[in-house]
């Protein structure tokens, strides 16, 4: 991996934490009460939105997709900690500890990156926003498939798999978005 991605991959992670601290301090760890279809749902809300904004071209509500595309980043990392925690019907988890989970799973993301761009030489510089968008709603659609099926695959990678893909794309698009080259 270049040192550029390297340091970019580093500055969208930290946007993403910041709003992933607020949050908490706003809100605490309400989203631990959320079974893991819920957040994939949540997820799919958010990559539909941004679809819809770039085939419209226009926003109605005042947030663009940066906002989305974080907050894809941030509840696919929340999911991870869902899968395997479990749903809680006391949502209350100690924010450190909910911090610590949350960068583990971005680091996992990270690592799997660093793997494949490895052996793809950073081809994803040349997509387009877009397609990291297509990409996303594909894996939520795989993602939905094996809920719907109890988590059994045969041949193909788990939930989590998908998510820590879900991450790389968004911030994938995030690069573009931030650091316009």
């Amino acid at each position: 991996m270049s040192k550029q991605t390297n340091e970019q991959f580093d500055a969208i992670i930290n946007i993403c934490k910041d709003i992933f601290i607020k949050k908490m301090k706003d809100y605490g760890t309400a989203w631990r009460i959320l079974r893991p279809a819920s957040m994939t749902d949540q997820i799919f809300i958010k990559a539909q939105r941004i679809r819809s904004i770039e085939t419209k071209g226009v926003s109605k509500v005042d947030e663009g997709v940066r906002s989305e595309f974080i907050g894809i980043i941030n509840y696919a990392s929340m999911a991870i900690i869902q899968l395997e925690l479990g749903t809680s019907d006391s949502p209350e988890m100690d924010t450190e500890e909910a911090l610590n989970k949350y960068l583990k799973n971005l680091n996992e993301a990270k690592d799997l990156m660093c793997n494949k761009n490895h052996d793809y030489d950073e081809a994803w510089r040349s997509m387009r926003i877009s397609s990291f968008t297509d990409l996303i709603l594909m894996k939520l659609h795989r993602t939905k498939q094996i809920e719907d099926n109890k988590g059994k695959t045969i041949i193909s990678e788990g939930i989590d798999a998908n998510y820590l893909d879900m991450i790389n794309y968004a911030i994938f698009a995030m690069i573009h978005l931030e650091f316009p080259e």
